[in-house]
């Protein structure tokens, strides 16, 4: 029964965490004039390589319509850009701008600070052995994928 409580503990605690990184994430997309759709779309495009409309509608989990309204607000902000495939030409991939990359760059790094403020009373051990335990958590959830 002490594992359960354990697990149960964890999983509350992490789906605490994930709502307090969304609400702080959303404040700091504000100061950007980014959603968050937009900021996760650039982290897949980022992270992916330039993918097709197709492509980022399966990856996050969004209608293919959906996706093409968030590249199009995306477009006029100057975050990524539509290209040709230069290996077939039908195909068309989205680019992210230099733009883009500042921005997902200049969040990220303000939650990494909002983050390290937090952590400030956890010793280098701890902060250590959180990640190891964190990394193990991922990559036993990733191998469902």
């Amino acid at each position: 029964m002490c594992q359960l409580n354990n697990v149960e503990a964890i999983e509350k605690y992490l789906r605490k965490i994930d709502c307090i990184i969304k609400k702080k994430g959303r404040e700091i997309l504000k100061d950007y004039n980014i959603t968050g759709p937009q900021f996760n779309a650039l982290q897949y495009l980022i992270r992916e390589g330039n993918l097709t409309i197709g492509d980022l509608s399966e990856k996050m989990s969004l209608a293919y319509s959906t996706i093409t309204d968030l590249i199009d607000r995306m477009e006029k902000n100057d975050l990524v850009i539509r290209v040709r495939d230069d290996k077939d030409r039908r195909v068309v991939r989205i680019k992210v701008l230099d733009k883009g990359f500042e921005i997902l760059k200049k969040v990220l790094n303000k939650r990494i600070d909002y983050l390290e403020k937090k952590l400030n009373f956890f010793t280098e051990e701890e902060k250590q052995f959180l990640v190891e335990s964190l990394e193990k958590l991922y990559i036993a959830m990733e191998r469902e994928l």
